[in-house]
């Protein structure tokens, strides 16, 4: 009797579809320990019980907790992601803002030229913007 595993070409696919199912466990494993431990929700204990969980019963452990927990992975990731997205907007803005050296150094002149600062102060805040 001829199986496919008789065939090179089956043997060579079968390799290939439990690689290719060896990798996307092992990256389901590590999304699941890694939002157990970015949760603010829970405390250390239940944290601890659901590594025990995924560790002793691997399979049953990230189906219950994708089951339990799935739909909050997903707004986890889109608050992060939201975060992430207005503190880089946040920073685009603060540094285009930013005025140049020689805006700063004019701010400076009409301070000394008001009386507001000395002649030191004006040079001190010279030299720190052409310096830093």
């Amino acid at each position: 009797m001829v199986t496919a595993a008789d065939y090179p070409f089956l043997n060579i696919l079968w390799t290939m579809l439990v690689f290719t199912g060896l990798v996307m466990w092992f990256w389901l494993l590590i999304r699941v320990f890694a939002d157990v431990f970015r949760r603010h929700d829970i405390g250390g204990w239940m944290k601890a019980a659901w590594c025990v969980l995924v560790i002793v019963l691997p399979l049953l452990g990230v189906l219950i907790y994708l089951i339990a927990h799935g739909q909050d992975m997903g707004r986890r990731d889109m608050e992060d992601a939201a975060m992430s997205r207005a503190q880089f907007d946040d920073y685009v803005r603060n540094v285009a803002a930013s005025e140049s050296p020689a805006d700063e150094i004019a701010k400076a002149r009409h301070l000394l030229d008001e009386g507001a600062i000395t002649e030191a102060e004006f040079q001190t805040i010279k030299t720190k913007v052409v310096v830093g």
